[in-house]
């Protein structure tokens, strides 16, 4: 039966390519190609010219994995807790978390006991812990003439309005929430407990002073069912799931008796739900492959172009008609000064000094301390970049905006009228250029080094499966 179950998801999932001796499923090229050519996708590619962006993809993660970087901590560990945050949840059930609310139900009904639940209102003026006989004897005085108003037929609601001190329920005529034993001290929650809906209680003396209480409701907790969604509500906002899902992971480990890891239980379980779920499957090794692609390409062409400053220097070199400009380009500086003498002083001291060392210099000489003794815009600018220079180099008709407390303009550089001197003039174009020949260079290289081959039949199956 496992034979036959293997040779029908075979002829169900066919392999559509294989790459250095490795076999590549078409779902996993339906799943890439659907997902890089989706709606939306500005340059869809057919399926035939996906292929070669397919294998120049898989040919780079198998560099990854000939680098090793697969064992690298910082990959496990990244590609751990993406795997973990799609195969966690499979741990807890539904049911589970209804178990869950189930549990803290009973406890809550054990914990309210036979009395049920009250919702009192109470009228209070408050007394200091520390105050004097003479100030305890005028709240009583004043709590019994309270009292015997409402005896006489006084509105409870309106009183508590106008005369309670516990500013939280006065505005609401006194009435408190639905409370349970013990959510109150002592002399209140004896008192309160004792009256059936209606009855009001004598003035009652707590650490707070005293109260007077009228039983507005009672009852029971409602069952189960009436406030099942609310608790499991309550539960998932207390991330519940994740708790549940710990508990098992810590049991199965447990219960391995020392043979598996927390790491080895989630594995298994990926296997498991990757089984059965090849979208689950794709996703994953997606990530996966993601992340060894993006550190092969870290150090093959991303980083390496960036740090490669002779390489940058040496292409530029090579290519230096295509960075040529249409317009003039002023390599330089505005700077604002607020005496005339340092007009002279900041060209004096950038003058025979490397571009990319103006800035250093400039701050430790000018603004070393708290003073800041000039302001100042460099790099390589076109005209409509920088008014100063427009005005100044271009001579432009523009207005310059005064910057408050630097009253003196001026500019110092030089013209460049067919194009950058440096690579460094145009950084960042040049390192993007160079970016992409390293990788073209490693991609010739690649398919070189790999061996593929495609199985057209399969190829045309693609999104048709009906084909043969």
């Amino acid at each position: 039966m496992l034979l036959c179950a293997g040779i029908a998801q075979a002829q169900d999932d066919p392999t559509i390519m294989t790459i250095n001796g490795q076999p590549v499923s078409r779902s996993e090229f339906e799943y890439s190609y659907n997902k890089n050519n989706a709606e939306g996708v500005i340059d869809k590619k057919t399926v035939e010219e996906y292929v070669d962006l397919f294998i120049n993809y898989k040919l780079k993660v198998m560099d990854a994995y000939e680098a090793h970087l697969d064992t690298l901590t910082s990959f496990k560990k990244e590609f751990a807790t993406y795997r973990d945050q799609q195969i966690r949840p499979s741990f807890v059930t539904d049911e589970d978390v209804a178990k869950e609310a189930k549990v803290v139900y009973d406890q809550t009904k054990e914990r309210i006991g036979p009395d049920g639940l009250i919702m009192p209102a109470h009228i209070l003026i408050r007394i200091a812990q520390d105050a004097k006989d003479d100030v305890k004897a005028a709240a009583k005085v004043r709590i019994d003439s309270i009292y015997g108003a409402l005896k006489n037929g006084a509105d409870f609601a309106e009183m508590a309005k106008a005369v309670s001190q516990d500013p939280g329920t006065a505005r609401n005529g006194g009435l408190l929430p639905w409370i349970e034993h013990n959510q109150t001290v002592a002399e209140f929650d004896e008192a309160a407990f004792a009256l059936q809906v209606g009855e009001m209680s004598e003035p009652v003396l707590s650490p707070f002073g005293y109260h007077i209480i009228l039983m507005k409701d009672r009852k029971q907790i409602e069952p189960f069912d009436t406030l099942k969604t609310n608790i499991i509500q309550f539960l998932e906002a207390r991330k519940v799931r994740e708790r549940l899902a710990d508990t098992k992971i810590d049991e199965m480990v447990k219960s391995s008796e020392g043979k598996m890891t927390k790491e080895d239980v989630m594995s298994q379980k990926t296997k498991e739900l990757e089984a059965k779920d090849s979208d689950l499957k794709n996703l994953i090794r997606e990530y996966h492959d993601g992340l060894l692609l993006y550190e092969i390409s870290n150090i093959k062409v991303w980083e390496k172009a960036s740090a490669d400053e002779a390489g940058l220097a040496a292409y530029f070199k090579s290519n230096k008609k295509k960075y040529r400009w249409d317009e003039p380009r002023f390599k330089g500086m505005a700077y604002h000064v607020k005496v005339k003498d340092d007009v002279k002083a900041v060209k004096n001291c950038v003058k025979g000094v490397p571009f990319n060392e103006w800035a250093d210099r400039l701050r430790k000489e000018f603004n070393n301390d708290s003073i800041i003794r000039i302001r100042v815009e460099k790099g390589v600018f076109k005209a409509g970049d920088n008014s100063f220079i427009d005005k100044l180099v271009f001579k432009k008709d523009v207005t310059v905006k005064e910057i408050k407390g630097y009253p003196i303009d001026a500019t110092y550089g030089k013209l460049l009228k067919k194009g950058p001197e440096t690579y460094e003039d145009v950084r960042g174009l040049v390192t993007a250029d160079y970016q992409e020949e390293l990788e073209r260079q490693w991609v010739a290289d690649l398919r070189k080094k790999y061996t593929w081959t495609v199985d057209e039949e399969v190829l045309k199956t693609v999104n048709n499966h009906s084909s043969k």
